[in-house]
């Protein structure tokens, strides 16, 4: 009941309170004597879509909360910094503002690209998915280079979970089919993956019919028309089968989807050397009415999230009541 409280107290506190919220680098480090400066304490993100996107509205390169530490090194318990993808139409800084903190906060190195628009653009990830993908392949090769992490996990929402993401892996350097000792990535988590391509509930496939998928691309970004059924990138992509050797894949999924339709579309199957595991959320948890927009500030799904990125000691996620939209 408190969780669900301060949710609605976020969204009642309206604008001003989310343009004034504390950033990572806004809070000061203390000190303790004899020891030197004490690390500087991670905020608590936003905890709501609706709320982080609109505080992303003068902010849209901002990193969210606890990410992109340049000065963070990998520890054993956490060998790998995780690198977070956003979906298409949104940004880091409100696609991330719940799960970057909880994990920098549970000890990972947590950083978060914006990729996909220039710079200043509040709807980001419009680009074509083979030129995102090669953003993606420069800034995981900065991160291991930052950290001396060998390998990271990699999780992403929609498209930063799906089709983004695999691209990398196949075609940009991500994995290596014939080494897998050499993959870049160790584990790719998808929150509500665009896997398989989407009819966004009939709305793509509608534009597919009345032959306005190219106009859709030119309007909206490529990115769009790359996502939906049947599209030249998912031919190519699932060629092959959908997974790469050596890298461990979790899909968490909802079946109240209304953007990545049918939800069946974001699962994967294993191939050769890889390890597949399909989360479907309301098998575990029957209260939990998160979809699309929801899903990245689900705390179930986050949960899920926890334990995909550290099996054996982050715990059981739980189930609690989570409403659509807000979570």
């Amino acid at each position: 009941m408190h969780r669900r409280t301060r949710r609605l107290g976020v969204l009642a506190a309206g604008i001003a309170l989310t343009l004034t919220f504390p950033t990572a680098g806004a809070v000061a480090a203390g000190t303790r004597p004899g020891s030197g400066p004490a690390p500087a304490p991670v905020p608590r993100g936003i905890d709501t879509f609706p709320v982080a996107l609109i505080a992303s509205l003068s902010r849209p390169d901002a990193s969210p909360p606890g990410a992109n530490d340049w000065g963070c090194r990998p520890t054993a318990a956490h060998p790998r910094p995780v690198v977070l993808l956003h979906g298409t139409f949104t940004n880091a800084f409100n696609s991330w503002n719940e799960l970057s903190p909880k994990l920098k906060r549970a000890g990972f190195c947590v950083f978060a690209l914006n990729f996909g628009a220039r710079r200043g653009s509040v709807f980001k990830a419009t680009a074509a998915i083979p030129r995102s993908a090669k953003e993606v392949a420069a800034y995981v090769d900065k991160v291991r280079a930052a950290t001396g992490a060998r390998q990271v996990d990699v999780v992403g929402w929609s498209q930063g979970g799906g089709v983004l993401p695999r691209w990398y892996l196949k075609y940009e350097g991500g994995a290596d089919r014939a080494a897998p000792w050499k993959n870049k990535v160790h584990r790719l988590i998808g929150i509500a993956p665009s896997n398989h391509g989407s009819t966004a509930s009939g709305l793509m496939t509608l534009a597919e019919q009345l032959g306005l998928l190219g106009a859709v691309g030119a309007t909206l970004g490529q990115a769009v028309p790359d996502q939906a059924i049947g599209s030249a990138v998912n031919r190519r992509l699932d060629r092959g089968g959908d997974t790469m050797p050596g890298i461990a894949y979790t899909t968490v999924v909802s079946r109240y989807d209304e953007i990545a339709t049918p939800y069946q579309n974001q699962y994967l199957k294993p191939g050769p050397g890889a390890t597949v595991r399909n989360i479907t959320l309301q098998d575990e948890c029957p209260e939990d009415h998160t979809e699309h927009l929801g899903i990245p500030y689900d705390p179930v799904a986050l949960d899920h999230v926890h334990k995909a990125l550290d099996p054996a000691h982050a715990p059981t996620p739980r189930c609690t009541y989570v409403p659509p939209i807000v979570s």
